[in-house]
């Protein structure tokens, strides 16, 4: 954060207040208002703080004008398709991307602490078989505390260290667990000769009557998916890690608390969204009527998984899930699956509709990671959780980087309140 030597003058009634501004590497500049209060004793309003900085950050940059979206400088369709997830979880934690030995060593640590705490296998059998996994995941990740006590001291930078790890390996266990326990199969432990996007699906889809090997175009597609939504700056749910963590409290719970936030419909549940419309659609010849639902502005019907709030041009990250969509299409088919041909034949109706062009309502991640989920067999129910295994290395980065900040207080929001003035007690004989 640079102090560029602008101010900005806030004139209330006839007293002026004379506010810094500070410069960013990139993006809008931002006028502090941490000492408004004490100075001028008013607080600014903004719902949703759409206009408000609550942190300054090294970590992710998004310019949604622009289409753009940098994790430590590097454009994500970069990485995308010249990287992997635990490379990219490397330089989200790290700054740097790792040289070859730094990386083996990483993925090592990481692979070997993939398996859960044996007595941790109870808390899953203590949820009702019909549980989403999502609640499942909120309370294992927050019960996580109760067993690893050595990684729960935020003020030592080695059990920091040591939580980090532990997140990132379980996770995806964590996930696999939950999905088996909804669909009553046994669990399946991980394996340490697997990379980290075939392990997992090894756990979700492997039975131990028989040996499972995952398709590497699977795997690739879901290393892919676990990429693209590894960090996106101070979202709803990075947020919330943020504003649990400024109370100290552990890392566990923390991230338990970001899962919970994940799991509403208008954060992490938009590619399960994408999915029930296009079964509301039902067959590609009803596709002509859904999209002059979706120019209706006396309609209520959407589309989902077109464009984005954020980004206001093509999702960066669109292109590169197109691609991993294709070839998983290619390698499953679509003939049989009535949902696939309804999503390309959208896709190129959509793209070719001038209407979509002009409103720049291209398909987003959204659409595409639903596509792929659906194709690989994965129940809508289990979207929110692989979002929330794949975005766990971003809370977790910008967890550690908030815990080094020396700037670090206790959040705590202001509010315009708007209910009843000081009032007497009455005495309930009198009301």
């Amino acid at each position: 954060m640079t102090n560029n030597n602008k101010t900005a003058t806030l004139t209330i009634d006839d007293q002026s207040f004379e506010l810094p501004i500070h410069s960013p590497t990139d993006g809008p500049d931002v006028v502090d208002i941490r000492k408004l209060y004490a100075q001028a004793g008013v607080f600014t309003y903004d719902p949703g703080f759409t206009s408000t900085a609550a942190c300054d950050s090294t970590i992710t940059f998004i310019d949604g004008d622009k289409g753009v979206l940098l994790h430590r400088g590097y454009p994500i369709e970069q990485l995308a398709s010249k990287s992997h997830y635990l490379e990219v979880c490397y330089l989200l934690l790290y700054g740097e991307l790792p040289g070859p030995k730094a990386l083996e060593e990483f993925e090592c640590l990481v692979t070997n602490h993939t398996m859960l705490h044996e007595q941790m296998m109870n808390f899953f059998r203590g949820f009702r078989r019909d549980a989403h996994p999502m609640a499942i995941m909120v309370g294992v990740v927050g019960a996580m505390s109760a067993f690893y006590h050595d990684s729960t001291d935020i003020n030592d930078e080695h059990q920091r260290e040591v939580a980090t790890i532990r997140l990132i390996a379980k996770m995806p266990t964590i996930a696999a667990m939950a999905y088996k326990y909804t669909i009553g199969q046994p669990f399946v432990y991980p394996r340490n000769d697997l990379d980290y996007a075939s392990n997992f699906l090894r756990m979700c889809f492997a039975v131990p009557a028989e040996d499972h090997e995952v398709n590497p175009i699977l795997s690739r597609a879901m290393d892919r998916i676990f990429t693209l939504h590894a960090d996106h700056e101070q979202n709803a749910s990075t947020s919330t890690v943020r504003l649990a963590s400024s109370s100290g409290a552990n890392p566990f719970a923390c991230i338990a608390a970001g899962i919970a936030c994940l799991w509403g419909p208008a954060h992490g549940g938009a590619n399960q969204a994408c999915l029930e419309m296009l079964k509301e659609i039902g067959t590609p010849d009803r596709i002509p009527e859904f999209i002059a639902r979706a120019k209706d502005k006396n309609d209520p019907f959407r589309l989902m998984g077109f464009g984005h709030r954020v980004y206001k041009n093509h999702d960066p990250r669109a292109t590169v899930m197109k691609e991993s969509a294709d070839e998983v299409l290619e390698l499953m088919g679509v003939e049989n699956n009535p949902i696939l041909q309804v999503a390309k034949e959208l896709e190129k109706a959509a793209l070719e509709d001038p209407y979509f062009a002009e409103k720049k309502l291209f398909p987003n991640v959204d659409f595409y990671s639903g596509i792929i989920l659906e194709a690989m067999g994965f129940p809508t129910s289990m979207f929110t959780p692989i979002f929330a295994l794949a975005r766990t290395v971003g809370w977790i980065s910008q967890w550690k980087e908030q815990i080094s900040d020396p700037q670090l207080k206790i959040g705590r929001p202001r509010q315009l309140y708007l209910g009843e003035d000081k009032r007497d007690y009455v005495d309930i004989e009198n009301r």
